[in-house]
């Protein structure tokens, strides 16, 4: 095995508080791991530390000569003021007919990331985040470490990465919440558990059962130590006289076994027990409802009678609308046409994407909370101030004195599913509520919403998390068409597999010549090659490429404009025509861009 990276007797600490100590392990040619720890233990820090982003208290980290690292950090760093293309292009290797432009930009569109002279400081966080995995993707490293590459991507798009990432011949380190996209990419875990790492030769499945021995054989080897323990403390007990200079040994494995049988092996873990408040068994109807943005239609006269303790998951592709669906449930935006009605018991909580901009990051934890409610009544017998509700979100006294700026991602995550859990709500819209909580975190909030009397509608692009959840989808599939699909995400994506396996068998029938026609084609000579691009071709091409952009820029500020509420009405009408000519000239622009690079 090939050596990249030896770590020995790493240790780092956030002033008080160990993260993790004197930790070794390797790092080999084809390893493809994937890193796993509770919120807050230190996976990002971690890998900031090997990528040369961090600095650690002590310890060795040695690479092997000449390698080469890309990392996908959590949030990017970048030029607000540099181009899409220029910041996805990856520098010139030594091939002499190496275009990264090119590489850039069909891997950019492969990511529906189509404007390629918008500047970075107008992206959003996704759209960033995409275009940083684009970047480090195309750099092709010997080591690889991404830190949670599957946040903002559709689902799609996940099943594109994960297949690409088995594919490859990559070195990987990886920090993921996704357990099917750890499942099918990795096959060694590490683990942050107190302090220290633990290494799995195996994916997450057969990890999740070694975790299992290691805690139990943990627990027995910890009774052992207590029962002798015992014994060794009633020896300690006994009149000095008793015990002879000799027995100096005997003192010193008192105190180790002491110092062992401090061991807290107990999990911890969130504690969801908040009860819902009482829902009726009208929830809500939705009669005719229509709504589009110009010509991109999200709802085309949608009808559908939710029932109680529904719980359906939503799926599509990003701006299909899902979003927008339940922002028009909640009222937050209205309906072209058509109404909902809502049953007068329905309470709604909304964990949404941009509800974690809503804390004033100049306040302490406990703060924010108790300007929501200074007590949180659990159930009938039961009520707790906010100080012991933040407890069961794993936020200790010290941290509930913590300013909110400074969590972590995934503890800004807890806190926010706290605030939007102690309004005991009964209809749970969650918007990709995954991201950035750890896999423990995510068992238990899993755990809850099965047993949630109330009513749920998730937004999410975990597989595993919906696979748990939810009993039906509703499929967005574009110009307003919802697709109600009866049964969990895995059945639903078999089923269109299948779909797209006969369509493709009924295409290729359909097109295949007869006997007689088959004889009549003549056969190329082998010396016959592929056809190169013209001169003509050639300045096509380039046109091609300076005009797509400016197309992609006049189509998103008409998008912004028609769905700005200040158009007037009569300019409405005009500015639908000229988006589907716009749509219509960049498909086909697309199309013959891509034939032409099919030809170099």
């Amino acid at each position: 095995m090939v050596s990249y990276l030896q770590i020995e007797n790493l240790t780092k600490s956030i002033g008080d508080r160990m993260l993790f100590a004197d930790v070794t392990l390797g790092i080999y040619e084809g390893d493809k791991i994937g890193l796993i720890a509770q919120n807050g233990a230190g996976k990002t820090t971690f890998l900031n530390i090997i990528a040369g982003k961090e600095d650690y208290d002590s310890g060795n980290i040695v690479f092997r000569n000449g390698i080469r690292v890309g990392y996908l950090e959590q949030q990017p760093s970048f030029d607000p003021e540099q181009t899409l293309l220029d910041y996805a292009t990856p520098l010139r290797r030594d091939s002499d007919d190496f275009n990264g432009p090119d590489l850039a930009r069909q891997m950019l569109f492969q990511f529906n990331l189509r404007d390629m002279e918008q500047k970075m400081g107008e992206l959003s966080g996704g759209q960033v985040k995409k275009a940083a995995l684009v970047k480090v993707l195309l750099s092709e490293p010997d080591l690889l470490i991404l830190d949670e590459p599957t946040n903002h991507l559709d689902i799609e798009m996940i099943e594109w990465l994960e297949n690409y990432l088995t594919r490859k011949r990559v070195t990987l380190l990886m920090v993921t919440h996704d357990r099917y996209f750890l499942d099918k990419v990795c096959d060694k875990i590490i683990e942050i558990d107190r302090e220290q790492v633990f290494s799995y030769d195996g994916n997450f499945d057969y990890y999740l059962r070694k975790r299992q021995e290691r805690m139990e054989n943990l627990s027995a080897e910890l009774a052992k130590v207590k029962n002798l323990l015992r014994t060794e403390l009633e020896w300690m007990r006994r009149q000095p006289q008793a015990r002879g200079s000799k027995a100096k040994y005997r003192i010193d494995n008192f105190h180790q076994l002491e110092k062992k049988s401090h061991i807290n092996l107990s999990e911890k873990q969130v504690e969801l027990n908040v009860s819902s408040s009482y829902i009726g068994s009208k929830i809500f109807e939705a009669h005719n409802v229509s709504k589009s943005f110009g010509d991109i239609k999200i709802l085309d006269n949608w009808n559908y009678t939710f029932a109680r303790y529904e719980k359906v998951g939503i799926v599509g592709n990003n701006g299909a609308g899902k979003s927008t669906f339940i922002k028009l449930l909640q009222g937050i935006l209205s309906p072209d046409s058509g109404h909902f009605d809502i049953g007068q018991t329905v309470r709604f909580g909304y964990y949404s994407q941009e509800g974690m901009t809503d804390f004033d990051e100049r306040k302490k934890v406990i703060d924010a909370v108790r300007e929501i409610a200074e007590t949180v009544k659990i159930d009938e017998k039961t009520t707790l101030t906010a100080s012991q509700f933040l407890s069961h979100f794993l936020f200790s006294p010290t941290t509930q004195q913590k300013y909110i700026h400074k969590l972590s991602g995934g503890e800004r995550r807890r806190l926010y599913l706290a605030t939007v859990l102690m309004r005991s709500p009964n209809f749970l819209i969650l918007d990709e509520p995954t991201n950035d909580l750890d896999i423990v975190t995510l068992t238990v909030l899993e755990d809850y919403l099965v047993n949630f009397k109330g009513c749920v509608i998730v937004i999410s692009h975990d597989r595993f998390f919906l696979d748990r959840i939810v009993d039906h989808l509703f499929v967005f599939k574009g110009d307003g068409i919802v697709r109600d699909f009866p049964g969990d995400y895995s059945t639903y994506r078999h089923c269109v597999r299948e779909e797209e396996k006969e369509r493709r068998q009924a295409e290729a029938a359909a097109a295949a010549p007869t006997a007689k026609e088959k004889t009549a084609i003549p056969l190329k000579p082998k010396t016959e090659r592929a056809p190169r691009l013209s001169f003509k071709e050639k300045k096509e091409k380039e046109e091609l490429e300076k005009h797509l952009p400016d197309l992609e820029k006049e189509k998103r500020e008409l998008e912004e404009a028609m769905s700005s509420g200040s158009m007037p009405p009569q300019e409405i009408v005009k500015a639908g025509e000229r988006m589907q000519a716009l749509i219509d000239e960049i498909d086909a622009a697309e199309m013959r861009l891509l034939e032409l690079m099919e030809k170099e």
